[in-house]
């Protein structure tokens, strides 16, 4: 099971590069805000119609759970205008090497500590290996 949501999570990861290949144009075209709005638009559609055909309809109200928990809502938009800005300016491998980097570095902090009700795993010396090895490579394509 761990095998199979590591390669979902990698294709996932596939398409934010994909995405974010899209969104560098379309907000050279449109706007980058005008961009990471399409985005949003058509993201909350889509969802909206999952939810309406795959969603129990007994769950708890959205407006029940505590308020720091939709801090997600204004995080992404803000990572959306980030790809939009930067994709043209450093190109796609940069930029996503840089986001891996920062969510690598908080993913361990916020792992260690326990934070947003997630579960404690400690910071060891692997995880300070493979953050130094994101490091490398935002450092060294960053100069080629």
């Amino acid at each position: 099971m761990q095998f199979l949501l590591i390669l979902i999570v990698v294709a996932g990861g596939m398409g934010l590069s994909v995405e974010a290949g899209l969104l560098g144009p379309l907000g050279t075209q449109v706007g980058d805000l005008w961009a990471t709005f399409s985005v949003f638009g058509v993201g909350a559609a889509l969802t909206f119609l999952l939810m309406l055909f795959f969603s129990p309809r007994e769950s708890p109200s959205i407006f029940a759970q505590p308020s720091w928990q939709l801090l997600g809502g204004i995080l992404g938009p803000i990572y959306v205008v980030i790809l939009t800005v930067a994709v043209p300016n450093i190109g796609i491998a940069l930029t996503m090497i840089g986001v891996l980097a920062g969510q690598v570095f908080k993913s361990l902090i916020i792992d260690h500590y326990g934070l947003l009700g997630t579960p404690h795993r400690k910071i060891d010396k692997k995880r300070i290996i493979s953050l130094l090895f994101i490091i490398a490579a935002l450092v060294m394509v960053s100069q080629g």
